[in-house]
């Protein structure tokens, strides 16, 4: 008897940010397996008896590792029930869906993905700017400030992160963003760059830092809350710092 699994994305934190399907699979799943980010309100969507368990990696913390939460996943489905993954933001970005995707296809487990709110449309819409813009910023692009060891990738395309005229989200980068600046600017980045820290998007204590990139790589080369965060950098809406 095999179950079935529901990668549902459940956007930046905001439960009214859900989609109908995702809070569908929600109500209907016999095991919720969630991500740190995705707890709180989120979860008042389960349904009574559910089980629900906390699987979710965060920096510097204890965390499961991923062959065992690929596995879990696995074993609940080969019991007949319904499991939800619950993913923040949308699954597919940075999310190691791919992992939890391909063990499934080789236990043989029917699986599906439900999209959600990337964590950076929110952040931007959060601080009221586009991520896009006609004739300066004709180009989106997101990366990962932190390898699997938690330091600046390396072999990372820098010419194209310095493009004036992209915007850039870097997921996971607090940390690194000061090196990474210093990396932007050598490769001719203007150090008066906009850039956004948007950190806990979608929860109560969100908070939305405007900066520079030269400034705000200063600031977090110094401290920096254990808040999860985007930043966003590039030709961001002219009335954006002010």
């Amino acid at each position: 008897m095999t179950g079935f699994v529901s990668f549902v994305s459940s956007g930046p934190g905001d439960p009214d940010l859900l989609t109908l399907k995702a809070a569908r699979r929600l109500a209907e799943a016999d095991v919720v397996l969630f991500d740190d980010l995705s707890a709180g309100p989120i979860l008042s969507h389960a349904r009574p008896g559910a089980d629900l368990v906390a699987v979710g990696k965060r920096a510097g913390r204890p965390s499961p590792k991923q062959d065992h939460v690929s596995q879990l996943l696995v074993d609940h489905a080969l019991t007949g029930a319904r499991v939800v993954r619950l993913k923040s933001g949308d699954s597919g970005i940075f999310g190691r869906l791919e992992e939890e995707v391909q063990a499934l296809r080789t236990a043989g487990v029917p699986h599906e993905i439900v999209p959600g709110v990337p964590s950076a449309c929110a952040a931007a819409a959060a601080a009221g700017i586009p991520l896009t813009r006609r004739l300066t910023a004709r180009r989106v692009q997101f990366i990962t400030g932190a390898d699997v060891t938690g330091d600046l990738p390396e072999g990372m395309n820098w010419p194209a992160l310095a493009d004036a005229g992209a915007t850039t989200v870097v997921f996971m980068g607090k940390r690194t963003f000061p090196a990474l600046v210093e990396i932007l600017l050598r490769h001719g980045l203007p150090p008066e760059t906009p850039a956004l820290l948007a950190e806990a998007v979608g929860h109560p204590q969100q908070s939305l830092q405007r900066s520079t990139i030269r400034t705000l790589g200063d600031v977090l080369a110094k401290s920096r809350s254990n808040q999860p965060a985007l930043i966003l950098y590039g030709p961001l809406a002219e009335t954006f710092l002010s």
